[in-house]
């Protein structure tokens, strides 16, 4: 399962010029693919349209396609394509493990099948135990591995980070980076980080980009 961009172009509402270069790259099964650029050059409009949120207004040229499928031509829900943020925006009025639950796709019916599926991965985040919790009470880096795992019981077949551990201290930048990578490369899933910190893109191990 590979993601592919061939020439794509954004230009952005009442615009006549495109914010960057026609942008062509391929992100491999399990692998990283970093872009980066400047503030406003629009990396996180990029992955708007791969996830299919672009704002009204905007126009956008070339092709996205994921294993081969042209995703730009299906509605968001049908792209199983997951994002991560700079925040970890879950669901304040749903327990730690209702947001997982969320994420689960229908395959998985039942409840106790549902509730195994979420303790499973609870326990895969170091958060065992914490499926009650409300996820106010958890940390930074709690929350981080939390949102990951709601996004990965969805089964994406590709995951956009956009700047997620922008917002970390130093030392749990570190741990979440490696977490999410290697979930990602265990599962085989391409991955398209967009980030202004060069040392979030040397961690990623993959090519970097420049818009």
């Amino acid at each position: 399962m590979s993601l592919d961009l061939t020439r794509v172009t954004l230009t952005a509402p009442g615009a006549s010029v495109p914010l960057f270069a026609p942008l062509s790259l391929h992100v491999p099964p399990g692998k990283v693919v970093s872009v980066m650029g400047a503030s406003g050059i629009g990396k996180s409009t990029l992955l708007d349209l791969i996830g299919g949120h672009l704002a009204p207004g905007f126009r956008a040229s070339g092709q996205v396609t994921l294993n081969g499928v042209d995703v730009l031509a299906e509605p968001a829900e049908a792209r199983r394509i997951g994002l991560l943020f700079q925040d970890a925006l879950l669901f304040g009025h749903l327990s730690v493990g209702d947001n997982l639950a969320f994420g689960l796709g229908r395959q998985i019916r039942g409840r106790a099948a549902r509730r195994a599926a979420v303790e499973t991965a609870l326990a895969q985040a170091g958060l065992a135990g914490m499926a009650g919790r409300d996820p106010a009470t958890l940390s930074g880096g709690q929350r981080a591995r939390a949102a990951l795992m709601r996004a990965l019981l969805a089964e994406p077949l590709a995951l956009l980070l956009d700047e997620p551990f922008s917002r970390l201290d130093a030392g749990l930048r570190d741990d979440i980076r490696n977490f999410v990578f290697a979930h990602a490369r265990a599962r085989a899933i391409p991955v398209l980080l967009v980030t202004h910190d060069a040392g979030d893109a040397r961690a990623a191990g993959g090519p970097i980009i420049e818009l």
